[in-house]
């Protein structure tokens, strides 16, 4: 393979020029997870008052699109960068494709949830909590299926970084990889600080109950901040490769 006739994005080459049936197999889990997503009607809306409850919704179906979508583009990201098809990767699309069926519902749950909360109540939320014992178990559920989809993609990304040498990565190339794994653990750890949030919340402390949903919106700042750092060392490391 000539690295110089192949396309770059972001600083890193693009190794994965076909798109493999292992990809259309992920692909199509996801379609359909979104699918789960979706309002669903015991019959099509003949009213604007259904018409109004089923928008009312969707709030909660484009935070948990959202959230899917993170998750398929760190997938499609490592496909098209490394192009590595190995019978770790198979396992680990596998995994991760068993992992998103297994999350859609929580995530549908705590979406509506945060989607009713955020808007005082408009957006109907599907989270019935009838118990303290079920609201830490929802979230344990939701931060254990949100951790296990970032580790999936992070020890993807690892993995890539120990066939550097057969991939012929450069360096600006793994510095991609490290940093896509260091966004992954992000992740991971703003997950277990919600489950330890969720465990931790007395029971008659009302107001602190937004704090595990909020544990995940210190992505809104670390991700931003780790885009920008390792963002600009890659392009100036694919600067120097392309000078020389």
């Amino acid at each position: 393979m000539d690295l110089s006739k192949l396309p770059v994005d972001g600083g890193v080459r693009q190794r994965g020029e076909q798109v493999t049936r292992l990809e259309t197999f992920v692909d199509a889990a996801f379609a359909f997870a979104v699918t789960l997503l979706v309002v669903s009607f015991d019959a099509m809306p003949d009213t604007f008052a259904e018409l109004y409850d089923a928008l009312r919704r969707l709030p909660a179906f484009l935070a948990g699109f959202a959230i899917l979508a993170l998750f398929w583009h760190g997938h499609h990201r490592f496909s098209r960068s490394f192009g590595l098809e190995d019978g770790t990767i198979v396992v680990l699309s596998m995994s991760l494709v068993a992992a998103t069926m297994f999350y859609v519902y929580p995530l549908r749950m705590v979406m509506s949830a945060a989607m009713g909360f955020f808007t005082g109540g408009w957006a109907p939320s599907e989270f019935k909590v009838q118990s303290m014992t079920e609201f830490r178990l929802i979230f344990v559920i939701y931060g254990v299926g949100f951790a296990v989809l970032a580790a999936i993609i992070a020890w993807m990304n690892a993995h890539a970084l120990r066939k550097a040498e057969q991939l012929r990565l450069d360096a600006a190339e793994k510095l991609a990889a490290r940093a896509e794994v260091v966004a992954h653990l992000a992740l991971i750890g703003c997950a277990a600080l919600s489950v330890v949030l969720a465990l931790a919340i007395p029971e008659r402390q009302g107001w602190m109950f937004a704090l595990p949903g909020l544990a995940y919106g210190l992505l809104g700042i670390l991700m931003p901040m780790m885009s920008i750092h390792y963002g600009r060392r890659v392009q100036a490391l694919a600067a120097q490769r392309d000078a020389g």
